[in-house]
């Protein structure tokens, strides 16, 4: 243990972590092993150009879920961002090590998610497929609705007409359902030993008497020879990742000659230019000074500005309207170079000539109008926004009422909900209420959404909640409670708040792409905002009716 608390939770949490990576454990690697296949991470290991640089989306997904089914570290697949042959590419890998790679209701979400990213970033999708199908005992909870396993095809069809290349590896079992993924991707390769059907030999048997094996049902051989399905049969794992770079490596450059420069067309995109690129400077800041800023039970005040001095590039913070709305900061600054908009929390009380005192992390009238103009002249001038999000939720009371901090919110939440550049948020501490809406949480759209450990996530403090609902549950009572009993009722209705609060209770439900390190905070965004200010596809592919 550390003399810092706040160090201490952020290891811990690297340490969980490490342990989801090992997806089945020793003996599902093995298992795999055996079977000649590699374990996925082995296989994106082997795929990307640098396994560090993997930019891991929800790694926590499906955490603490599905008890009483077994344990689904990463819900079963790993998705996440990394060059290959030079190429930044979103990558969604099944793990077979966990349930032999079925799909739970998260695995669905978490792969929805990957194709989200893609399609926003203008990622090139590889997927490489080793997957049972649908988990059959919840199959209610994934077959049929908007955001479960059928979207995952409808969202293969809108990409690629929208001229996003997707390359499939079939590198173990991919049946069912499931088998049109890789169908509906543009390059299909499949591994021997590998089997694509619709219905396995016993399901074949039982459905229309046929008896046959896995192999001439649906095996490499029959795929590259006679259905025609698979346009390149591969020995083993590692011919089809070198196969898949090879592909990959084929499409064109998107910088060949000229300086680039932020294009004022597209939130930012680096594009050719005569002008050079503005010079990058490393933060103000050591990273090591927001372990010093922050505590882990968010209660220490301290000035934002420092926070972000420890992120963006050194001298290059405007703030905005510094005098006005203090309780959120927006600021223009640089981050490698790249022009940013930042909307931050205050986390000090401040000062407001009309209004008093205004505590830290609360949204008040004054600053919800400064955040709407804030935004929507990011907008005006392409300019991508990150929000550093902190925040107890909006203020209440006569006086804020009598200020018109509805109308206020609104309008803020109204400008985020039409922003159209690239947005990344940093959860930094709390998100409460409609306070975590107006400083763009999951339902806004951010490109990506990250937390760091410590970081609770609800719609109000545990305090607060578990005394409401302590009180309706008390009330709705039939019996008469001894006092024993009630206070054994609001220590449950407490703890089980707080545990809910958790932030890997919101990663395990895709409510964040990833738990970061507060000093891996910038390298991340770095990486973040140079993949949401891709341009999008101008063009598509299309043909007329075929006749097969």
């Amino acid at each position: 243990m550390s003399a810092n608390p706040f160090l201490d939770r952020c290891q811990q949490i690297a340490g969980e972590e490490s342990t989801l990576r090992e997806g089945g454990g020793s003996a599902g690697q093995e298992r795999q092993h055996k079977l000649g296949r590699l374990f996925v991470r082995e296989r994106i290991a082997a795929l990307v150009d640098d396994p560090k640089a993997f930019l891991e989306c929800g790694l926590w997904a499906a955490h603490g879920m599905y008890k009483e089914w077994g344990a689904f570290p990463g819900a079963g697949v790993v998705t996440g961002v990394a060059d290959i042959a030079g190429h930044p590419c979103m990558i969604v890998a099944n793990d077979a090590t966990v349930k032999a790679g079925a799909f739970v209701p998260m695995t669905c979400k978490k792969v929805l998610r990957a194709q989200r990213i893609a399609f926003e970033c203008n990622l090139p999708l590889v997927y490489l497929v080793d997957s049972a199908g649908v988990f059959l005992p919840m199959q209610d909870e994934i077959f049929p609705d908007e955001d479960d396993f059928g979207r995952i095809f409808r969202n293969n069809a809108v990409i690629s007409a929208a001229g996003i290349p997707q390359y499939a590896a079939i590198m173990g079992n991919c049946v069912a359902g499931g088998a049109y993924l890789p169908v509906l991707c543009d390059k299909i390769l499949m591994t021997e030993g590998s089997g694509l059907y619709l219905a396995g030999p016993q399901l074949v048997k039982a459905a229309i008497g046929q008896e046959t094996d896995t192999e001439t049902l649906g095996g490499a051989a029959m795929h590259a020879e006679i259905s025609g399905t698979v346009d390149f049969k591969e020995k083993d794992d590692p011919a089809a990742i070198k196969r898949l770079k090879s592909l990959i490596g084929l499409l064109p450059s998107e910088t060949v000659g000229g300086a680039l420069r932020p294009d004022m067309s597209d939130g930012g995109t680096a594009k050719q230019s005569g002008h050079k690129a503005p010079p990058t400077a490393d933060p103000e800041f050591p990273s090591s000074k927001i372990y010093e800023l922050v505590s882990v039970d968010g209660r220490k005040e301290y000035d934002v500005r420092d926070l972000m001095k420890c992120l963006v590039d050194a001298g290059s913070i405007d703030e905005y309207k510094a005098d006005y709305g203090k309780s959120i900061v927006c600021a223009f600054a640089r981050l490698g170079g790249r022009p940013v908009g930042i909307v931050a929390n205050q986390r000090m009380r401040v000062q407001s000539k009309t209004a008093g005192l205004q505590m830290q992390g609360v949204i008040y009238a004054d600053s919800a109008d400064k955040g709407a103009r804030f935004i929507m002249d990011c907008n005006q001038t392409r300019v991508p926004l990150l929000f550093l999000q902190d925040v107890s939720g909006f203020m209440v009371g006569k006086d804020a009422e009598w200020s018109g901090i509805i109308r206020s919110g609104a309008k803020m939440v109204n400008a985020l909900s039409n922003s159209t550049v690239p947005k990344i948020t940093v959860i930094t501490g709390g998100s409460f209420g409609a306070g975590n809406y107006a400083m763009c949480g999951k339902a806004f759209d951010p490109r990506f959404i990250f937390a760091w450990p410590h970081s609770k996530y609800a719609v109000m403090g545990a305090a607060q909640a578990s005394d409401v609902v302590f009180n309706i549950l008390a009330k709705s009572s039939k019996k008469e409670r001894t006092p024993e009993e009630l206070a054994a009722l609001r220590e449950q209705v407490k703890a089980g708040y707080i545990e809910q609060a958790d932030i890997r209770y919101g990663a395990a439900r895709g409510w964040v792409d990833a738990i970061i390190q507060p000093h891996d905070t910038r390298a991340t965004l770095l990486r973040a905002f140079a993949l949401a200010s891709r341009p999008t596809p101008k063009a598509s592919f299309h043909t007329g009716v075929l006749q097969v």
